[in-house]
């Protein structure tokens, strides 16, 4: 029978449960016991991609759980802490082309032997395999056919941000990065900056599955992008059905608001302002600079090759604005809000506008509803930095 999960697949170890740094731009509270205590207690996600499972100390964390009880091995691969969240072993990676360019990637496995082998394969081609996305002087074809070789998962990570991305900076096409391994890739990560409006602008990528996931390096952060599937067992092979469009499917992409993202338009690096200019541009209108960073937005109108036009089995992406990016809507009150009323997916789906009133008050439950609704207006984003919500009878509120 299949029933439905809030999924999130990729998700950074800030630090080992011994306090060993892993992803070094993480939060050092992102260790594994704090990331089960938030999407089990606090977020309400069920199932999730642990990315830095490449890291020796982080298959030691994971082995020791093991070891207690608190996780065991699911038949169809996948890990389950008390029957009550899947962790799927994975790993970021980061590619080396040959025209330079450097692209982040992502690996999942379904059970742990496989990943220590994947990671004793990497550890041949990267610096240092205890920390987290090495550059690993592999291409994006040998790290995908390594991947299929080993029973895995593959796809490119925020898949057209500027920096260190599959089309923000090692090629304009699948089959100039991929070659002939460009026909076996399914899946594709949308990143913060673009949904599946957006990416539908390729052709070559119609055929495949798109999610959306947080890339989170805090604890706050998980969630703030999610999917909900609909699948016969939150394991390994479940997940993989679903993501090669085999059995169950994909409900919904949930994400922010592209416009939201840090790199949703162009930026000017000399003048440092976010070109949200009618058409891209490649010349600042304001100082004439060509230092620009270009924004997916931008990217995107350079490389699609057709108007919009998504698959009809395309599941639907709706924006969400997590609660820790809504103005007025504080940490007090949002703990508050998990205390009295549930996790964040339920305050955000499904908890009544007049329970949260009652609870918070009228200020936070029409700001909470207008995010549902998707009446906030949004500066976008750009060059590193966030867009910003606006709320017209609230004045300007940044994220």
């Amino acid at each position: 029978m299949l029933a439905k999960y809030f999924v999130d697949l990729h998700i950074h170890i800030g630090s080992t449960l011994e306090n060993h740094p892993v992803k070094i731009t993480a939060s050092r509270k992102l260790n594994l016991i704090n990331i089960i205590e938030e999407c089990v207690h606090r977020k309400g996600i069920d199932i999730i991609g642990i990315v830095d499972c490449a890291s020796p100390r982080v298959l030691k964390d994971l082995d020791s759980l093991i070891e207690k009880g608190d996780l065991f091995e699911f038949k169809g691969g996948g890990l389950s802490y008390r029957e009550q969240l899947t962790i799927l072993p994975g790993v970021e990676v980061e590619s080396c082309e040959a025209n330079g360019g450097r692209g982040h990637y992502l690996s999942f496995f379904p059970t742990l032997s496989q990943v220590k082998e994947y990671s004793r394969f990497l550890s041949a081609y990267i610096k240092n395999i205890n920390l987290s996305t090495q550059q690993s002087y592999l291409t994006a074809q040998q790290l995908g056919e390594t991947t299929n070789q080993l029973g895995g998962i593959f796809s490119p990570a925020h898949a057209f941000t500027p920096h260190k991305s599959l089309f923000g900076s090692c090629g304009d096409s699948l089959e100039s990065v991929f070659s002939d391994y460009a026909s076996k890739l399914k899946i594709l990560e949308l990143g913060l900056s673009s949904d599946s409006q957006m990416a539908d602008t390729i052709a070559d990528l119609n055929k495949l599955t798109f999610i959306s996931n947080s890339d989170a390096h805090s604890l706050e952060k998980i969630g703030r992008e999610y999917n909900i599937f609909e699948l016969e067992e939150p394991s390994f092979s479940g997940v993989k059905q679903v993501l090669y469009q085999e059995k169950g499917k994909i409900v919904a992409n949930y994400g922010l608001d592209p416009k939201l993202g840090k790199y949703h338009r162009n930026f000017c690096d000399r003048c440092k302002n976010i070109l949200n200019t009618t058409v891209p541009v490649d010349r600042c209108p304001q100082c004439s600079s060509q230092q620009i960073i270009k924004g997916v937005y931008d990217r995107l109108k350079e490389i699609g090759d057709l108007k919009s036009v998504s698959p009809e089995n395309r599941p639907p992406y709706y924006y969400q604005i997590p609660l820790a990016f809504l103005p007025n809507v504080g940490p007090k009150t949002i703990k508050k809000l998990i205390d009295n009323l549930g996790t964040e997916m339920e305050v955000l789906h499904k908890i009544d506008f007049l329970d949260i009133k009652d609870l918070v008050g009228a200020k936070v439950a029409n700001t909470i509803e207008m995010a549902r609704k998707g009446q906030m207006v949004i500066s976008p984003g750009g060059g590193g930095f966030y867009g910003k919500i606006t709320a017209s009878e609230r004045g300007n509120y940044y994220i």
